[in-house]
């Protein structure tokens, strides 16, 4: 370090590189979005639509499969059973069309 009272050229150059980071980062979209509340509270609401209708149509998609996949196992004594009290108790606990 120097004892001049000068600063270093090289800590000099590095405040400058985050100076310049910085206000890059400030230009990003994310940035401008979270400045207003109504845009965070707009986004929050279609990324909250989003996913909920994903975990529906996903939870959806695993049941029928599920489903399938009991029903070509009844042809297996034991597990035949099974399938079939399990696809009977979700028949009947789901509720009406």
């Amino acid at each position: 370090m120097q004892h001049s009272g000068e600063p270093d050229e090289p800590l000099v150059e590095e405040v400058r590189a985050v100076r310049a980071e910085v206000r890059r980062l400030n230009e990003k979209r994310f940035f401008r979005i979270e400045s207003s509340l109504w845009r965070v509270a707009v986004w929050s609401l279609v990324r909250g639509l989003a996913f909920g209708l994903g975990s529906v149509l996903g939870a959806t998609i695993l049941l029928s499969v599920l489903i399938t996949v009991l029903t070509s196992i009844d042809f297996i004594p034991v597990l035949g059973d099974l399938a079939q009290r399990l696809i009977e108790e979700i028949q009947t606990t789901a509720p009406p069309e």
